[in-house]
């Protein structure tokens, strides 16, 4: 997975560079590899904002954007609501995978209606 880091009025600490990895490591190991992933820190006064965007071929887009008084805070919870987003995703697609749409041909009410319809 390719990762970008973007500063904004922030130094990105190798910390929170590790920190970022280690959660899109863990994020890898449910969708894939590949995608890539656009992590921003942005830093105001009083508050730190943590944004990731995972862009994956096979899924759509995943965004997550969170603010804390400390930045490894607010980058750990938008890593968490990116996992979230992904295993959502992902057990939607082995759900339906398992569970394939059963058509109506070979169903027993449809069966029954038609006789009834018949003898009307």
């Amino acid at each position: 997975m390719q990762i970008e880091f973007t500063g904004r009025q922030f130094t990105i600490y190798p910390k929170l560079r590790t920190q970022a990895q280690a959660g899109l490591d863990r994020i890898e190991t449910i969708i894939g590899s590949n995608c890539t992933a656009h992590v921003i820190l942005s830093e105001d006064k009083f508050r730190k904002i943590a944004e990731v965007n995972l862009q994956c071929k096979q899924h759509s887009d995943f965004t997550a954007s969170c603010e804390a008084k400390e930045m490894e805070q607010a980058l750990h919870d938008a890593l968490d609501k990116v996992e979230k987003q992904v295993t959502k995703v992902s057990k939607k697609a082995t759900t339906l995978r398992r569970h394939p749409v059963q058509n109506a041909e070979g169903s027993v009410r449809l069966q029954t209606g038609d006789v009834l319809a018949e003898f009307a």
